[in-house]
């Protein structure tokens, strides 16, 4: 069930409409559950008895960590709950991966091998429930959460629809304490979410869908050479493609939840204005970052380690971020160039960091550019189907094919040009403050005709109801 689809909409209406209807919230509370599992299994519904399983044996689990006495026990029963939850996404996600490298590994040493086709489906949303749920034995462990008493209640903090199948990333010890006591229904809270759901399906089916998709699929699709004003012009769509895919789903979900009386955590921060990885990687899915940071990076020494050791933490976090986000070596690519973007980061601080000229403006603007061409050129790999699709990406980009092939029109470079310019100069516009705070200075009349023109381009341009990009993950 998409959010960009009709079907999503009349069952957002009927369970919006019950749930306020409702007085009980045990009553409420079961029909979040029900609506979840519902709008999961939509896709499959065998996978929605593969979502139960798991969640509860993570509650029970967590009830074993919080009962147990001792630190080794604890340890114990995290580990089981780490491998209970990473297999199951190995297996899903990664399984005919690991038999295909596994195959040329043997080939390499003139062993041939034929494996058996592992017909898997990857269950929609995989690699986001799988966080939810390992941040409660996660949290547990840590002594940050207390093991709650309730199945139906954490049953409800990973399922829940809004956020279940592309995130943001939701901590079962962010979600569980808003189920502790019935949210009332706020007008304008309520309104304000549905403003929110209204920008964020704006930013998918408008922006990332009918403005720029076409373009990137046309040029990474393209199996000719292509001129460098294509090639780049391709990778800028993308880069806009997936941003306003992605912010807009996390936008959309916010939004529904906060119609509901919950809250989720932001999970953008205007990431093409950052100056520098460290900061894009605190403005670009945050929900991700921050889950590497607190359960993997802290852990392996965060910045408390000598510099040689926490270059290498960087890489091997940044390794498996890309891993996480696809069964693929250029996902891994675009893990390891983010990796080393960040170890390379800081190394320049060391050296320039107290240079007079390092603080001044034109200085900053010149690394928030690097920085958002670095992460184009990463991109590439992101969106490239395999390295041979990204080699003459970057060849086109890079003036490798001076007669190359001229595949966009003048309107598509228009659009695409219009488009870049117009999200660059919105997040350097707003870098320095939170979006609610620029909505709250705006008059009504403009909120009003803003959010009127974003609706009529919404029912304007709906067409195929497209999936979002990170439905996949």
């Amino acid at each position: 069930m998409l959010f960009n689809s009709l079907t999503f909409v009349v069952f957002y209406v009927i369970v919006t409409t019950l749930y306020w209807s409702f007085r009980g919230w045990e009553l409420r509370k079961n029909l979040l559950v029900v609506a979840s599992y519902i709008f999961y299994g939509a896709w499959n519904p065998p996978f929605a008895a593969l979502l139960f399983s798991t969640t509860a044996m993570d509650f029970w689990l967590g009830r074993k960590i919080g009962k147990s006495q001792t630190h080794s026990a604890k340890k114990r029963w995290l580990v089981a709950s780490v491998c209970m939850n990473l297999s199951m996404l190995g297996f899903f996600k990664y399984g005919n991966f690991l038999l295909l490298n596994f195959q040329w590994l043997l080939a390499r040493v003139g062993i041939i091998y034929q494996p058996p086709h592992l017909d898997i489906l990857l269950p929609v949303g995989i690699s986001f429930y799988t966080f939810h749920s390992l941040s409660y034995t996660l949290d547990i462990y840590r002594g940050v959460l207390q093991p709650t008493r309730s199945l139906r209640d954490f049953i409800l903090a990973v399922s829940f629809f809004p956020q279940l199948v592309a995130g943001p990333i939701v901590r079962a010890g962010d979600f569980l304490p808003q189920l502790h006591h019935p949210p009332r229904l706020k007008t304008n809270q309520f309104f304000w979410g549905l403003a929110l759901m209204t920008l964020g399906l704006f930013e998918k089916i408008v922006l990332a869908d009918t403005l720029l998709a076409g373009p990137a699929d046309r040029i990474f699709g393209y199996p000719g050479p292509l001129v460098a004003l294509d090639s780049w012009a391709g990778v800028l769509a993308f880069a806009g493609q997936i941003f306003f895919d992605f912010a807009g789903y996390s936008i959309t979900a916010i939004g529904a939840a906060l119609t509901l009386g919950f809250h989720l955590k932001d999970n953008f921060r205007f990431p093409y204005a950052a100056i520098g990885f460290s900061d894009f990687w605190r403005r670009w899915h945050i929900s991700l970052s921050t889950f590497l940071r607190d359960y993997l990076y802290i852990p392996l020494g965060g910045n408390q380690v000598r510099p040689f050791r926490m270059a290498i933490n960087l890489v091997i976090v940044m390794f498996l971020g890309g891993l996480w986000h696809g069964a693929a070596w250029t996902f891994v690519v675009w893990g390891l160039l983010h990796g080393s973007y960040l170890v390379i980061e800081r190394v320049i601080r060391i050296f320039f960091e107290n240079k007079t000229w390092a603080g001044r403006p034109i200085t900053r603007v010149v690394a928030g550019f690097a920085t958002y061409g670095a992460v184009c050129i990463a991109w590439v790999f992101f969106r490239a189907s395999d390295f041979t699709v990204a080699s003459r990406m970057l060849t086109g980009m890079f003036g490798g094919h001076p007669n190359g092939d001229m595949i966009l029109t003048t309107r598509e470079l228009l659009q695409i040009g219009l488009v870049t310019a117009g999200v660059i100069s919105m997040h350097w516009a707003m870098r320095e403050e939170s979006f609610e705070t620029a909505v709250i200075r705006m008059p009504a009349w403009a909120i009003t005709a803003i959010g009127s023109v974003m609706a009529f381009a919404i029912i304007f341009t709906q067409g195929t109801s497209n999936a979002f990009i990170y439905f996949q993950f």
